[in-house]
Formats: structure tokens, C-alpha cells, sequence
């Protein structure tokens, strides 16, 4: 298992780490184009914070590729 950054975060340190609000992620998320949570407890998810970032990495990537 890769401990690098492997810690969970929650939804609103998702929202300020992208800029989007609740409902575009999750939209994103039934769309398959962002990390899918995993559930905590009852009535609680979280992100695994690597994937998150992973994410925002190849958003980066794809428009600096269209860009140039």
C-alpha cells in the first residue's frame, strides 16, 4: 500500500482544493472523470487525498497539452 499522502479529506477540502461546489463534483464522479469516494462511516465519505491530487495534476496536464 503507497503511504504517500494516503490520508482521507473530507468534501468541503475537496471543494476549495478544485474551486468546484458539491454538485459538480458529484457530477463528475457519476460521469467517472473524478475519484469516486469511500464511505467512513453511516453517513459519511471521504476522499483519498492522493487521488484528488493526482486529479488535479492531469486536469493541469491535459490543458497545458491542448494549449500548446
Amino acid at each position: 500500500m503507497n503511504n504517500h499522502n494516503s490520508r482521507l479529506i473530507r468534501l468541503p477540502e475537496v471543494m476549495n482544493r478544485t474551486g468546484y461546489c458539491k454538485a459538480w463534483i458529484y457530477r463528475l464522479i457519476s460521469e467517472g472523470r473524478f475519484p469516486a469516494p469511500v464511505k467512513i462511516g453511516v453517513r459519511a465519505v471521504a476522499f483519498v487525498e492522493s487521488e484528488v491530487d493526482e486529479w488535479i495534476q492531469s486536469v493541469i496536464e491535459t490543458s497545458r497539452i491542448k494549449v500548446a
